[in-house]
């Protein structure tokens, strides 16, 4: 399995620094900011990109659970919020809460929900954020 890397670099102090961050493949490189993390500013942040990867990484799991339970998912679409907290020790990430929709022909939403919960547990992000409470949403495309 390849590795994966990730690139950021900052100049200045926390509140008026600036700095940006790239993907290793090339595929995106671009500002952040106190204000992109903490505020509303222009620009990503490491909880926007964390959220992208745990979106993709559950839509592939659940297609993995999907497939191997027979069934052949059309389409999955996944947005994964990241919950940013500030507590007595400094800021931590509190939660992540996905939200799926599925359009799985010959699933009921009993079936789809308890596979879902599966990926959840198996996907290798989800893992990754164990230390963080993951809420799944998962639903049927009507």
């Amino acid at each position: 399995m390849p590795d994966r890397t990730g690139k950021a670099t900052w100049e200045g102090t926390l509140r008026e620094g600036t700095g940006r961050m790239a993907l290793g493949s090339g595929a995106y490189e671009g500002p952040y900011s106190f204000s992109s993390r903490f505020e509303e500013g222009t620009g990503t942040n490491p909880e926007e990109l964390i959220a992208a990867a745990h979106a993709g990484c559950f839509s592939m799991a659940l297609s993995g659970v999907l497939g191997r339970a027979g069934l052949n998912p059309q389409r999955i679409d996944t947005t994964a919020t990241v919950k940013l907290a500030q507590g007595e020790e400094g800021f931590r990430i509190s939660r992540v809460v996905l939200e799926t929709e599925g359009v799985v022909p010959g699933v009921d939403g009993a079936t789809f929900q308890q596979l879902a919960e599966q990926a959840k547990q198996n996907c290798p992000v989800s893992k990754a954020l164990g230390a963080v409470e993951i809420e799944l949403k998962a639903r049927l495309a009507s």
